[in-house]
């Protein structure tokens, strides 16, 4: 293991521990020879998309994972899988990621009055909810009680006292910090169902999740997922994004729920662009030679991008909560995920995969 210099966003220069290629380290099972960190997109029910990307890759097993950033839904199936993979290695958190979206779903184990409650929240994204409602009533009016489902079905599936006590891969949960606007980052050691409802608050559905007297809203408005813990906290240089949200759509929006829908989606994406930009501004000057690979982190970026298999699905359809929904989401998920280890696996630990420059012009 080697040290380099990672230079923090505040502009703090401190060390980074480098693994040695071929070093493993994190979760890994018996066939893992590298090791990747994983950047999750939140998502609404499209999140399922994530979990087949998930399924594929813990079946394949050549990967080890020593860190996850999420928001939201992406947020939601990173602690479901590390749950399971404590109380059960591979199988376990394939099982675990299944039972979760299972009880997620309207087919699942919620009761009546849930699943109505659920279809309400994932109606964030309807037609109804997005020109009539939200507009006109706030989530303190339309859901005095402030119950959440999803909390129900976290706290049922999840023991956060054993997530907080693993110390084998680094957990980074974004919220939006309502009071300051910025992004906040929840952390392993202190992660509580309260942080993952915080991350997948829509505003307009749920009253702020207060933590320590602060509200926070959905962590997918600042960090989509937030990539600089990665930088900041990680040995491994490689980063696997998986991209559920549509960067572009070649089509003009001209109804109001087609507005919305692409607002919703440029939303989402926003300071996930930021990133990756400055990712590439780096990745620029160390190939002109004005930075050293060795002080400053040379990200290996790598990209599942749900597009392909999410274009006839609108924004809109991430309201839809039907379990042969989710399985359809989470087979389009293994197929991609698939296909891009057959196509990119002897990559990782050499270069990056994602063309940042072509991408994001």
């Amino acid at each position: 293991m080697t040290k380099a210099m990672v230079v923090r966003r505040d502009g703090a220069v401190m060390a980074r521990a480098r693994r040695h290629p071929g070093q493993i380290g994190g979760l890994a099972g018996p066939r893992a020879q590298k090791t990747v960190s994983l950047a999750l997109q939140g998502g609404g029910a499209h999140g399922a998309f994530t979990w087949g990307v998930l399924d594929a890759l813990l079946e394949d097993g050549r990967l080890a994972v020593e860190a996850i950033t999420g928001a939201s839904a992406g947020a939601m199936n990173a602690v479901v899988m590390v749950e399971g993979w404590l109380g059960g290695g591979i199988d376990g958190a394939r099982s675990q990621l299944e039972t979760f979206w299972r009880r997620a779903s309207l087919d699942g184990s919620l009761s009546p009055a849930q699943r109505a409650l659920l279809g309400l929240m994932l109606g964030f994204w309807s037609k109804a909810w997005t020109n009539v409602i939200a507009p006109r009533f706030s989530p303190y009016r339309t859901n005095p009680l402030n119950i959440n489902p999803l909390r129900d079905a976290i706290e049922a599936l999840i023991d956060f006292d054993r997530v907080r006590a693993c110390n084998d891969v680094a957990l980074f949960v974004s919220a939006t910090n309502v009071w300051t606007g910025k992004v906040a980052i929840f952390k392993t050691q202190e992660l509580t169902a309260d942080h993952l409802m915080a991350s997948a608050c829509l505003p307009t559905v749920f009253q702020a999740v207060e933590i320590d007297g602060v509200p926070y809203w959905d962590g997918g408005y600042m960090g989509n997922p937030a990539l600089f813990p990665l930088f900041d906290e990680t040995m491994t240089d490689d980063i696997l994004l998986v991209q559920i949200n549509p960067l572009e759509r070649r089509q003009t929006p001209r109804t109001v729920s087609e507005i919305n829908n692409r607002l919703n989606e440029i939303t989402f994406n926003s300071t996930l662009l930021r990133e990756l930009r400055a990712v590439a501004f780096v990745q620029r000057l160390i190939e002109e030679g004005k930075f050293s690979p060795d002080e400053y982190k040379n990200v290996h970026l790598h990209r599942i991008d749900a597009s392909d298999e999410l274009d006839d699905h609108e924004a809109s359809s991430k309201s839809k909560a039907e379990w042969d929904f989710f399985v359809q989401l989470r087979d389009a998920g293994r197929r991609t995920a698939q296909s891009w280890l057959s196509a990119n696996y002897a990559a990782i630990g050499q270069r990056g995969t994602f063309d940042l420059h072509g991408g994001l012009t």
